[in-house]
């Protein structure tokens, strides 16, 4: 997903062009719409700030196990980059991600959402190397640190896939991804992300 920017001269000229007259080209239910502001949700509120700190440009190191649920002591380390940006409020956010693999580079995204009713968050992970969206881990935070738990597969087994968030200031964050091949009762951690706030 790209963004746009909007050249300062042409955001005045349409600044001028709606000022004035635009209202009139509105329909009355469209501007009664625009002149509502949003009731404020008690439940979403307590919630309201989880993911401001990460709103911005990062950059990441990555440290990831090279086989997972195999045994695997091998790791492999490279770099990345990362911009978030808030949606609905505060109530979504999403993130760009480009991950400079020793195989070659690739696109990712993560898409967050609250749901008002679990009090919950969910995040899902979009990867540009093959279509689909990959199902998503849910949780929250408690103490300064995110856990979010989901079910996945890994070779053709059911997985359990735990991320999790700590280490939060505002300018780093660490981020590890696990993995568990009997329901949750073991864990093993495949991956490190360590972000540094770039902007």
């Amino acid at each position: 997903m790209t963004h746009r920017l909007v050249d300062p001269s042409r955001r005045d000229l349409l600044a001028a062009a709606l000022g004035a007259s635009g209202a009139m080209l509105l329909s009355p239910a469209i501007q009664a719409a625009a002149s509502v502001s949003e009731k404020p949700d008690p439940v979403f509120a307590a919630h309201a700030n989880d993911w401001s700190w990460l709103v911005g440009s990062w950059s990441v190191r990555h440290s990831r196990l090279k086989d997972r649920l195999a045994g695997s002591t091998e790791w492999e380390e490279f770099t990345g980059t990362c911009i978030n940006w808030a949606l609905m409020g505060g109530r979504g956010n999403v993130d760009d991600n480009i991950l400079d693999f020793p195989s070659g580079r690739y696109r990712g995204v993560g898409v967050r959402a609250f749901d008002v009713e679990t009090r919950q968050w969910s995040i899902w992970w979009i990867d540009s190397r093959r279509p689909g969206i990959e199902p998503p881990v849910r949780g929250g935070f408690a103490d300064g640190v995110g856990t979010f738990i989901g079910d996945d597969t890994w070779k053709g087994k059911p997985v359990k896939v735990r991320f999790r968030w700590s280490k939060i200031t505002p300018a780093s964050a660490h981020w590890d991804q696990a993995s568990s091949g009997d329901g949750g009762e073991t864990w093993e951690t495949n991956w490190h992300m360590d972000f540094t706030r770039t902007a």
